[in-house]
């Protein structure tokens, strides 16, 4: 699935020209970490009918078979504008390509068409309150019942829980001898009963997180994902997805378009840096959704974009605050916006002890 360099300048353009359409008639305000923090359901829909959400999956499912070096063009250009896309983004981002690594057929037939046409909303059932950034230390159970599996277990920082329409949910369905095995993967629907979601308010008193509670919550026996007890070696390939994305680099552009464009009025000496080290990062997503075309899971390339990408995010934000100088920030500000935004880039995804850790393992078996 090779992307050839005018099919990236097409799709390019697809997106800005949306983007600019909405800017134009004040649809949507460009915000850092629109990935997590800017929902919109419509804008989402729009670009399923403009057949710009699954483009790198197989045409059968309303994908475009272009590939992950073609969504990055796209992902890009959404990031850089800011654009409001959280609605679609775990679903268009891992949970998608997931279904189609693991997922039955009939699995795949169901939730697919969905997703591509930014119908189906995920929201991510993997931390835990105890767990950290530990997902071998899981206590959600799933247990055998008639005709599937009941879930009990909590789960927290779940972004949009409130509006899924769908959870990927990592649980235990027995108990090995390491706590990394007898973990498996489903897709739960959230309006089965069994299932309460509590809101967790952000700095900014913003609502996008929450603690989602399972109390015997049932999951139909083909909602299994891919093999069960077969959930860690999944859920890490999965992360490449989830760790190995320009989300990683361009949560805070919004801010750095205002260093860029001189909008804070203050000298930068950094700039020059940071730019640099930008088209270096840029690259590194590039080599991932390469290799993730040609069948890989990059572990410790996605790990190591992830550790080095928010590095570079948040010196993105703290060049911004020392160009300002002192005075009060605006949260409506494109600076407060991502100033607010920025304590959570070293957490989610796994953090940095997590990432190195990750790193050192594939070092050492290299």
């Amino acid at each position: 699935m090779t992307t050839t360099p005018n099919t990236e300048h097409a799709l390019r353009q697809e997106v800005r020209d949306l983007t600019d359409e909405w800017l134009a008639a004040g649809r949507y305000t460009p915000r850092s970490d629109a990935w997590l923090r800017s929902f919109d359901a419509e804008f989402s829909r729009e670009l399923g009918r403009r057949h710009l959400l699954g483009i790198s999956w197989p045409r059968a499912y309303g994908g475009r078979g272009l590939g992950n070096v073609a969504r990055l063009a796209v992902t890009e250009e959404l990031l850089r504008a800011g654009a409001p896309v959280a609605a679609h983004w775990m679903g268009d981002r891992q949970i998608g390509p997931a279904i189609l690594r693991y997922g039955s057929d009939r699995l795949r037939d169901e939730l697919l068409p969905g997703i591509v046409a930014g119908e189906h909303v995920f929201c991510l059932g993997m931390s835990e309150p105890e767990a950290g950034s530990d997902l071998a230390a899981v206590t959600t159970s799933a247990r055998r019942t008639e005709g599937g599996w009941v879930i009990t277990g909590r789960k927290t920082w779940t972004s949009h829980a409130h509006h899924a329409t769908h959870a990927y949910v990592l649980a235990r369905t027995s108990d090995g001898e390491r706590k990394h095995q007898g973990l498996s993967e489903f897709i739960v629907d959230m309006h089965e009963p069994g299932i309460t979601v509590d809101p967790i308010h952000d700095l900014a008193g913003q609502h996008h997180f929450n603690e989602v509670v399972f109390t015997e919550a049932f999951v139909p026996a083909d909602r299994l994902l891919g093999t069960e007890g077969d959930g860690w070696r999944q859920v890490t390939e999965q992360l490449s997805f989830e760790r190995g994305g320009p989300e990683r680099v361009l949560s805070s552009y919004v801010v750095m378009r205002t260093l860029l464009d001189g909008q804070d009025g203050g000298d930068v000496p950094e700039l020059g840096d940071l730019i640099a080290r930008l088209g270096a990062l840029r690259q590194l997503c590039h080599d991932i959704a390469r290799a993730l075309d040609e069948g890989e899971a990059p572990i410790q390339a996605a790990a190591s974009l992830k550790y080095l990408g928010n590095l570079f995010e948040r010196e993105v934000v703290e060049a911004a605050f020392r160009s300002r100088g002192a005075g009060i920030v605006s949260a409506a500000s494109a600076f407060g916006d991502g100033l607010l935004a920025s304590p959570a880039f070293d957490i989610r995804g796994g953090a940095q002890d997590v990432l190195l850790s990750i790193i050192a393992k594939q070092e050492a078996r290299a």
